[in-house]
């Protein structure tokens, strides 16, 4: 009698679980997105904690296999141990899978996973889909037909984002092993460290797998050409990749978030060179040291990886303190939407340059190549911001209060975990425990995204049935 009372016991706890867990999942896809990525990151905290994973085969204490987990997972590339010599093969290996996973989005593998098996992607799936790639639609907002990717098309999105996600880094991979192999690295080493290379050049990630990073390719044009490449296309963001795929150079075609993100990435990428270049060239630290053309090159990777991509030739640390700051705007805005990159998002930042060049010269509505753009992208946009520049600014006083360290370098450090960027001045890997978490937080804030927190807060769009009068304060 106790034991059938105890089975019935725990079958009604039991299918309360699956209850919760069916509604968590199916009500909101912002609370999916952050419940999985939770998930995956303590699976590889736990992974990255047996001793099998560490060189030394001692256990990684916890602070460093978490934090490790989280810039894993969420592609961040910033570390606390040395990446070359700490883990083992089989802590390589994990990490590996974790940004390949991180990278592809959990809603959009998991999504991948499901047209496989079942051939087919049901409504559910399609919604949950549908908020990886286009955040509006998790925050619950009302969605424009003309998004970017409607709902129909997101079983031939998914199926593009396997494809070129596998596509692309298989040909870095085909692009890096020669070079590899050119610049003294063993036939078998490189066959692992190439792939490693791809995969962390398109997930944006910036792991190194050797000693010294990428000082023994600090010359090496073609090698660091490659990397650039691929942080390239990663930070493009799978909506643009669909979209140039199905129209190709059919520019009236392209949609409006395709043709923002790609004007402002290469607005921001020429703009970065330049500032680097001017603010750099007589750093005998830095770029003082060279000649005219590698300069140049080194300040467009620089501007590069500050999107992002998170590899460095230089030591970050020896940059003046204003190329610090000019940094850590770049890495604020990031990479493009639905793509491996963090920060706030290029089309963010063009729509509020959008708007405020509509108000200066007194449009009535924010308009972009013959189409408006509704208020409600518009105030989304404004809190991204708000949101993103709220946490960076709360990392950054509580982690300079407890380290002491120089405010410029920790808001750099701190703003690359938020943008996921992987580029440290050396604040990073010197924090102590508190300092560290903290330090981990902004990365899972700044990868989940912050309107998914936000619409993950929120629990339920509520409809106003009436309108309140109307009255104006002063602004500014």
């Amino acid at each position: 009698m106790p034991r059938t009372h105890a089975a019935r016991s725990f079958s009604e706890v039991a299918r309360r679980t699956i209850r919760l867990g069916k509604t968590i999942t199916t009500s909101s896809p912002s609370r999916f997105a952050i419940v999985v990525f939770s998930a995956l990151i303590l699976i590889t905290t736990a992974l990255l904690s047996l001793p099998i994973a560490s060189a030394d085969r001692r256990v990684t204490p916890l602070a460093d296999a978490l934090f490790t987990a989280v810039s894993t997972i969420c592609v961040t590339g910033l570390s606390t141990v040395d990446m070359a010599t700490h883990w083992s093969g089989f802590g390589r290996a994990v990490i590996f899978v974790g940004v390949n996973i991180g990278g592809l989005g959990v809603l959009t593998l998991a999504s991948v996973m499901g047209l496989v098996i079942s051939k087919r992607l049901g409504l559910r799936a399609k919604l949950i889909a549908a908020g990886d790639t286009n955040p509006m639609r998790a925050h619950g907002g009302p969605v424009n037909e003309s998004q970017t990717v409607r709902l129909g098309e997101v079983g031939e999105l998914l199926r593009t984002v396997a494809i070129s996600a596998f596509a692309i880094e298989a040909g870095l991979m085909i692009l890096l092993y020669p070079a590899l192999l050119l610049s003294g690295t063993d036939p078998v080493t490189a066959l692992w460290e190439a792939p490693f290379y791809a995969a962390m050049a398109f997930t944006n990630t910036g792991f190194t797998p050797n000693p010294g990073g990428l000082a023994p390719f600090a010359s090496n044009y073609y090698v660091l050409s490659v990397l650039m490449l691929g942080v390239f296309l990663g930070s493009l963001g799978f909506p643009v990749i669909y979209t140039l795929i199905r129209q190709r150079w059919h520019v009236r075609r392209w949609s409006l978030h395709t043709k923002l993100t790609l004007i402002t990435t290469v607005l921001l990428f020429v703009a970065g060179a330049a500032v680097f270049l001017l603010l750099e060239y007589d750093n005998p630290k830095t770029f003082g040291s060279m000649d005219a053309g590698d300069t140049a090159f080194q300040a467009f990777f620089m501007s590069a990886m500050t999107r992002s991509g998170g590899f460095s030739v230089v030591n970050v640390g020896d940059m003046n303190g204003s190329s610090l700051l000019a940094g850590s705007m770049l890495m604020f805005v990031g990479g493009g939407s639905a793509s491996t990159a963090g920060g706030i998002k290029v089309t963010t930042l063009a729509v509020l340059a959008l708007a405020v060049i509509s108000e200066a010269k007194g449009r009535p509505s924010v308009q972009a190549f013959g189409r408006r753009i509704p208020s409600d992208v518009q105030r989304v946009a404004l809190s991204v911001v708000a949101w993103g520049a709220t946490i960076v600014a709360l990392a950054t006083i509580a982690i300079a209060q407890i380290t002491k360290a120089p405010v410029d370098e920790v808001l750099f450090d701190v703003v690359s975990a938020f943008g996921t960027v992987g580029l440290s001045t050396g604040v990073t890997e010197n924090l102590p425990d508190v300092a560290t978490y903290i330090m981990a937080a902004a990365i899972f804030m700044g990868r989940v995204g912050t309107v998914t927190l936000a619409a993950a807060v929120a629990a339920t769009s509520r409809t106003q049935l009436y309108s309140l009068p109307v009255e104006r304060p002063i602004v500014g």
